[in-house]
């Protein structure tokens, strides 16, 4: 089958992989398809001229297309890894990203548990005993839990 796709179209079939792959990236996220196809268009370009030599069978073709998409993912990953660095650090961390900020007691803070209401969401506070009504700062965060301190 593949002999029978190259025979027919000739030197333009791994522009036609590529280009079919390139394309099934808007279909399908990750990212990565994009790697794969640019690999079979380097192949494409080398078909275009090396199609009449000798040499050029179509089991080095497709070793080079092997090796062409193990090489554009390794550098296409080292392109796009994310450096950490964005303008909301706290995005996914929601208790972390009220770190610093002052509330009133929702609930007293009762043998070191409490709560308090921050915007929409009442958070479980731990600290000293406190009535209700006090003003806490909060100090840190323990994934649901916020850790308070009289402000």
């Amino acid at each position: 089958m593949l002999s029978a796709v190259t025979s027919e179209l000739g030197p333009w079939s791994w522009w036609v992989i590529g280009l079919v792959l390139l394309a099934a990236e808007m279909l399908v996220p990750g990212f990565f398809l994009v790697w794969i196809g640019l690999a079979a268009i380097a192949v494409g370009a080398l078909s275009l001229l090396f199609w009449d030599a000798a040499f050029w069978v179509w089991q080095l073709q497709a070793i080079l297309f092997a090796a062409f998409a193990v090489a554009a993912t390794f550098i296409g990953r080292k392109i796009t890894r994310d450096h950490g660095e964005t303008d909301e650090p706290f995005l996914n961390q929601r208790g972390a990203s009220l770190v610093g900020r002052t509330a009133t007691l929702a609930e007293p803070i009762t043998e070191g548990h409490g709560r308090i209401k921050l915007d929409d969401t009442q958070w479980k506070v731990t600290g000293p005993d406190l009535p209700v009504g006090a003003r806490v700062k909060v100090i840190a965060s323990n994934g649901r839990d916020l850790t308070v301190e009289q402000a």
